[in-house]
């Protein structure tokens, strides 16, 4: 789930269906509901881009992720990504938007300026990065490694794999 810029609607995905939802934070009720057909869609993440003009979402079966005008509810492109995309997230200077990609064990690097894909960064060695956060001061991307029992510590200014930490088990 994320919500729109003026905070009266929120868009969220059900991963099982394939669909989105638009909910009315004024009348409090689903005013429209979206199915994404590539792929067998499975939505994940939703995150308004960081200049608020488009959401974007994250699609584990598609491969990629949907840029959704909120207003029209309606699907503006389709970006492919990597195999699994799972979670979006911001850098802190709001230039860029971090999409961590499951399946493949990478991450891909959207630019908010131009709404393209600028970066696939493989996390040396393989691994399962699903979801997690962005450091206070912007530098470091942590991501929980789901099959692999580990956390990553990416550098994103960088590129570099700073730590893969044992948690065990889930």
């Amino acid at each position: 789930v994320d919500f729109s810029p003026d905070g009266t609607y929120f868009i969220a995905s059900c991963e099982f269906s394939g669909q989105l939802i638009k909910f009315d934070l004024i009348t409090m009720q689903v005013v429209a509901t979206m199915n994404l057909e590539a792929n067998s869609s499975q939505p994940q993440d939703v995150r308004l881009a960081s200049d608020g003009s488009r959401f974007l979402v994250a699609d584990m079966a598609a491969n990629g992720i949907w840029e959704i005008d909120g207003e029209k509810f309606t699907v503006m492109n389709f970006l492919e990504s990597d195999a699994g995309p799972h979670g979006i997230y911001p850098s802190r200077d709001a230039s860029q938007m971090y999409i961590s990609n499951r399946n493949a064990g990478s991450i891909s690097v959207y630019d908010v300026a131009t709404h393209t894909i600028v970066k696939r960064w493989k996390i040396p060695g393989g691994g399962s990065p699903d979801m997690g956060g962005v450091s206070a001061d912007g530098k470091v991307l942590w991501l929980a490694g789901r099959t692999d029992n580990v956390v990553y510590a990416i550098d994103v200014v960088n590129w570099t794999l700073l730590a893969k930490i044992p948690v065990g088990r889930g």
